[in-house]
């Protein structure tokens, strides 16, 4: 395949949901392990979307690792960058859900959360020929949390510099990764100088910026082309260049909702890549931009997993085609 546009670093895993709604963690009876992992979504989406995508990031030699790289390769992304670690184990995340099929992380069953592949991803080891090619690199921040993937973030990011990828972050903050709040704060506001677009939840913004007002927060940073604001069924937020707006989510029956923001990323990703960033100074644009994104994270939503319920190009096109905003 030619050398992908995307470039996605971070963390594939299993998440664990729940088959029982509205339980407790001890409650639960049984789990059904689906391939998620923000980066790693971003990346199935964009292939599915038409856009090609790598993925950089580890996992254990392990049989659920085997199955990760499978599915990447099914799906047509990019492995070059998938490091194998041969001791510490692929990731799995255990999620419960609320009636509403709404999650919460809910711990990593016997491991502690330093001791899976993805913190150990080697700064030696990520593929410089990629980001020579490349016109995006996403990231989330959880790898700021181990000393390992923080140094290959950190690299990663002066790679991007250097040959002037578009740095697209996604907070992504999960309390249950990281040993304390306030390192988390420090390391993920410091990364925002290095980034040209910022996609937050509405709690993050309100966590890292105290406002959810995405103009404001472009306006403070004053050094990124967009931020994304998502506030799941009641729609999105946007500072695109000059151009803000509010939209609200589209009407549809909800089963899960894990991988719908990162679906969203990947469909505002794929527009950028289609049309040019350029093209956000187009206040109708920018909002049929955001409109596209809102529709790929919408469709991810009515079958459970992130990877498996993600849309293809004409089921977005026909879906806009018959529900509007």
């Amino acid at each position: 395949m030619s050398n992908p546009r995307v470039l996605c670093l971070g963390e594939i895993l299993f998440d664990c949901l729940a088959d029982q709604l509205g339980l407790k963690l001890e409650e639960v009876k049984s789990w059904t392990p689906y391939p998620g992992g923000a980066p790693a979504n971003v990346a199935c989406a964009l292939v599915k979307l038409g856009t090609t995508a790598g993925f950089i990031g580890a996992v254990g030699e392990d049989e659920p690792g085997n199955e990760l790289v499978k599915l990447l390769q099914e799906v047509g992304v990019d492995i070059t960058g998938v490091q194998r670690h041969p001791t510490a184990p692929t990731r799995q995340v255990y999620v419960t859900r609320d009636l509403a099929g709404d999650r919460t992380f809910a711990g990593f069953g016997q491991y502690d959360t330093t001791e899976f592949a993805d913190t150990r991803l080697q700064v030696k080891q990520l593929p410089n020929l990629l980001f020579q090619e490349a016109d995006f690199l996403v990231l989330g921040t959880l790898e700021l949390a181990y000393p390992e993937s923080e140094q290959a973030i950190n690299r990663a990011l002066e790679l991007a510099e250097q040959y002037d990828l578009k740095i697209v972050l996604d907070v992504n903050w999960r309390p249950v990764f990281w040993k304390d709040e306030n390192t988390a704060r420090q390391k993920i506001q410091a990364a925002f100088k290095r980034v040209d677009f910022l996609k937050l939840a509405k709690e993050e913004a309100q966590w890292l910026f105290d406002t959810t007002d995405p103009g404001a927060i472009t306006y403070r940073l004053d050094s990124v082309e967009g931020v994304l604001i998502t506030d799941g069924e009641n729609g999105c937020s946007y500072c695109l260049g000059e151009n803000e707006g509010i939209l609200p989510s589209f009407s549809i029956s909800v089963v899960d909702t894990t991988g719908a923001g990162d679906s969203f990323l990947a469909g505002f990703i794929n527009q950028l890549a289609q049309q040019g960033i350029q093209k956000l100074r187009d206040a109708e644009i920018a909002k049929q931009i955001v409109t596209y994104a809102s529709a790929v994270g919408a469709l991810t939503t009515i079958k459970p997993g992130a990877i498996a319920s993600q849309p293809t190009t004409a089921e977005v096109e026909a879906f806009l085609a018959t529900h509007h905003l």
